[in-house]
């Protein structure tokens, strides 16, 4: 990894901190604009500095520092209810980089971005669920229907930033 990695791979970590800071507390789980960056980062930097740069954003807030929605840090945010989102992002990312570096299409920067915001689903709603006594149903009510939409916009946003920004890059 050289210094312009490393340089991309903490921005990205830089964004998604600051994507944490713009939430709407809908209930256990805040509306945020990490997952845009969480996608940005697998679709602009790859699967490998995708998934660092998350894994990056994840260990700052584990070691306490407040990049978390709120502000807030620390191991305990990890371990709470909504731990399992934010553990997903560097999964996230990896898959949204791998399926963009394997088709190199608009059409796979999509199936990537949908592929990582479901793993961020699975692994929120599994751990959210577990801080209501095993109640699936209303985790799945709560942790993850509320935010289709406005994901599935956020991935539109994304791929389009990033098909724009690969364009560019192209040109340069």
């Amino acid at each position: 990894m050289n210094n312009r990695d490393v340089a991309f791979a903490a921005l990205f970590a830089a964004l998604t901190a600051v994507g944490a800071q713009i939430s709407i507390p809908i209930g256990p789980v805040p509306i945020t604009l990490q997952v845009l960056f969480v996608l940005l980062g697998g679709l602009v930097l790859g699967a490998r500095l995708g998934f660092l740069s998350q894994l990056a954003y994840v260990v700052m807030g584990a070691v306490g520092i407040p990049v978390f929605a709120g502000p807030q840090g620390g191991f305990a945010v990890l371990y709470g209810p909504t731990g399992g989102y934010i553990v997903a992002f560097p999964i996230a990312a990896f898959i949204a980089g791998y399926l963009t570096e394997k088709t190199e299409k608009k059409a796979g920067m999509l199936a990537g971005s949908l592929g990582g915001i479901a793993v961020i689903y699975l692994l929120g709603w599994l751990r959210l669920a577990f801080f209501m006594n095993g109640d699936f149903e209303s985790a799945f009510r709560l942790g993850v229907l509320p935010f289709v939409p406005f994901d599935i916009l956020k991935a539109t946003v994304a791929v389009s930033v990033a098909w724009a920004v690969r364009k560019m890059v192209e040109t340069v």
